[in-house]
């Protein structure tokens, strides 16, 4: 089943892009803030800021998403 139509999946690959961009804005924060009006860069870089302000909220829910695939359904 795609990531589109089973919710786990889609929270899945929205709290990987989140950390993903996160990771590479601090990697390259003059690439990420000199192109955040494009289509996926600026994707990218509101998905690093919710990252950047919601660090402790997304680090929880990346542990919980981690427990929830080790134990199962």
């Amino acid at each position: 089943m795609t990531a589109l139509f089973n919710f786990e999946s889609a929270l899945l690959c929205l709290l990987l892009l989140i950390c993903t961009s996160s990771y590479l804005h601090q990697l390259f924060p003059g690439w990420m803030d000199r192109n955040k009006n494009g289509m996926l860069t600026g994707f990218m870089w509101k998905a690093a800021r919710v990252g950047e302000r919601l660090s402790p909220y997304i680090s929880l829910c990346c542990f919980g998403m981690a427990v929830r695939l080790f134990i199962g359904k």
